[in-house]
């Protein structure tokens, strides 16, 4: 996949909330209830990722010019990856991935955090994290992934 990866500006964030909001109603089912995929994606509002843009930094990935996903860190925590639902299983979140865990490799953060969604567990296993903890209470996987070996 041929995919450009830059930091996110201010202008993104409508295309941002909106990658987020459809990758979660789209992709987050069978793994778990609509009614719950539709309470997650709300919880997000447009500002509130207004707000996001300022307190992390955010990545996206475009294709022909095209913002096709996003990725946000903070320190040694990933604080959010989405796909588009239209480019879903095509390497997009796997890029986004490899590229933010090398930032905080180079940063020398020994290991990398998150909490992973139902649907998106088996996403993070297959690329090395391991559980961290029990599911908490709103349903997220606590994960980690070692970087320094």
């Amino acid at each position: 996949m041929g995919a450009v990866y830059r930091l996110a500006m201010r202008e993104d964030a409508s295309r941002l909330y909106d990658i987020r909001r459809r990758s979660i109603l789209e992709l987050a089912p069978p793994t778990m209830p609509k009614a719950e995929a539709k309470a997650w994606a709300t919880k997000l509002t447009p500002s509130g990722m207004e707000r996001k843009l300022r307190e992390l930094e955010i990545w996206v990935a475009e294709l022909d010019g095209i913002v096709v996903g996003w990725g946000a860190i903070q320190g040694d925590t990933l604080e959010g990856l989405y796909a588009a639902p239209e480019f879903a299983g095509q390497g997009v979140g796997a890029g986004l991935l490899g590229m933010l865990e090398g930032l905080m490799r180079d940063r020398e953060f020994p290991s990398v955090h998150a909490e992973a969604s139902s649907n998106a567990r088996d996403f993070y296993l297959r690329r090395g994290y391991r559980a961290s903890g029990p599911q908490t209470p709103e349903g997220a996987w606590p994960i980690a992934k070692e970087l320094l070996a």
